[in-house]
């Protein structure tokens, strides 16, 4: 894994205009996709307040770079970063960062969709939802699985 294909699983927040501005100008790059994502709630009946994630040291970063290198075999992207949080994340905030950089759109919009699916079904995270009536662990989705299904 070169040091355009990278992982970060950390509390800390990211920045991710400072993320994409780190594969500016690499050769041969005539995209870059970026997809973040955030703490929502997502509508039912109870409201969430909070999303606090838990992972392995190590082993979690350890999978990460090998969906990195799955995408690499499968586009021929020139670089790519995923950034996950971890700990207690309030309602709006970032958690996720998937950029992908190739030298054409379609490869780094494939390739980000590809890490992003996978990430919502097979990275090792545990989440657990807050609310005003109080916390649950979430089970994994029905809808996640079918995603990450269209990639086999």
């Amino acid at each position: 894994m070169s040091a355009a294909f990278t992982v970060a699983v950390q509390t800390a927040r990211f920045d991710p205009g400072a993320e994409m501005a780190q594969l500016a100008g690499l050769p041969d790059v005539g995209a870059q996709v970026c997809f973040v994502g955030q703490v929502r709630d997502f509508g039912d009946s109870q409201a969430v307040t909070a999303l606090e994630l838990e992972h392995y040291p190590g082993m979690t970063e350890k999978s990460l770079l090998a969906i990195l290198d799955q995408a690499r075999a499968r586009w021929p992207l020139a670089a790519a970063r995923v950034v996950h949080r971890v700990g207690y994340l309030p309602l709006g905030e970032a958690i996720v960062l998937v950029l992908t950089a190739s030298a054409h759109r379609g490869d780094a919009f494939a390739a980000c969709e590809f890490i992003m699916d996978y990430l919502k079904r097979d990275a090792p995270f545990w989440k657990k939802e807050h609310t005003a009536a109080g916390s649950h662990w979430v089970e994994a989705k029905h809808s996640d699985q079918q995603a990450a299904q269209r990639w086999q």
